[in-house]
């Protein structure tokens, strides 16, 4: 029942509430990982639940929920909790009446306008300039936001900081990668809403009715995922699986408390 740096991780059987990272921890892409099936069940079959909460706003609850039963994984609706999810709340709490010009996909733009958010693509006075992982970006998109910054002043958001997304060759571009491009160009940075903030991780705790100490994250970033996971004071596991790599957990001040080659590894301690 050890890591894999040789830490007792008995533990592990007790919790209740699993958080999982879905990029690069239980699937990369269309593959879905060896065992993360097996792992999806032994949680269910312990009275536990899981949960995917996901940096990634490209994609709208429908389309991962299409996406995961595509894989055989059982899930529906309250299964998710998403950076977009996140900041539609953000927006709802802080900016209920505000005009925001959103870089993002059309899932995303969809999802915004579904939940009742004043969302433009134009270049036209805006209160907030918010910005997604981007799938479908393009050098008008980017010049709209740059013009917008440059000349308004507004409110600056973005859904998440990763820097790159995971691929099958590698990784490309992520949101964080994006809005480094556009503070190249304007001098702005933007406010994050997704992980490493513990909002996202709060909010569903608390939705399930959990303790803090029944809760697990489970991701393969540090800077986010784990990150995240420790600012909300809950176990925080490491998974070797997508962008972190055992140099990083070295070297790095974001220790995980739990680390592993992938989540096979896990099911292995709690079946």
């Amino acid at each position: 029942m050890l890591d894999f740096f040789g830490k007792d991780a008995s533990e592990l059987k007790k919790k209740t509430l699993w958080l999982l990272d879905m990029d690069g921890t239980i699937y990369q892409e269309e593959k879905i990982f060896e065992g993360t099936l097996d792992f999806l069940d032994a949680i269910l079959a312990n009275g536990g639940k899981y949960v995917f909460i996901t940096n990634n706003s490209s994609k709208s609850v429908t389309d991962y929920l299409e996406k995961v039963h595509r894989m055989g994984i059982k899930a529906d609706e309250e299964n998710f909790f998403t950076s977009a999810q996140a900041t539609i709340l953000y927006l709802k709490e802080c900016y209920p009446d505000a005009k925001v010009y959103c870089e993002g996909t059309r899932s995303l733009v969809r999802e915004l306008e579904q939940s009742g958010i004043h969302v433009t693509e134009k270049v036209e006075p805006v209160d907030i300039v918010l910005m997604g992982f981007d799938m479908e970006l393009t050098s008008q998109k980017l010049r709209n936001t740059c013009e917008i910054l440059t000349t308004q002043n507004v409110v600056y958001l973005a859904t998440n900081p990763d820097w790159v997304y995971p691929v099958s060759f590698g990784f490309v571009p992520d949101c964080g990668s994006i809005c480094g491009m556009i503070k190249n160009a304007t001098g702005k940075y933007p406010q994050y809403i997704g992980k490493p903030e513990p909002t996202m991780v709060n909010i569903v705790r608390k939705k399930m009715n959990k303790s803090a100490e029944e809760t697990v994250v489970v991701g393969d970033r540090l800077y986010t995922d784990i990150a995240a996971g420790l600012n909300a004071g809950v176990t925080a596991i490491d998974v070797l699986s997508g962008e972190s790599t055992v140099e990083d957990i070295l070297k790095d001040a974001v220790k995980p408390t739990y680390t592993f080659r992938d989540v096979r590894e896990i099911y292995k301690i709690i079946r």
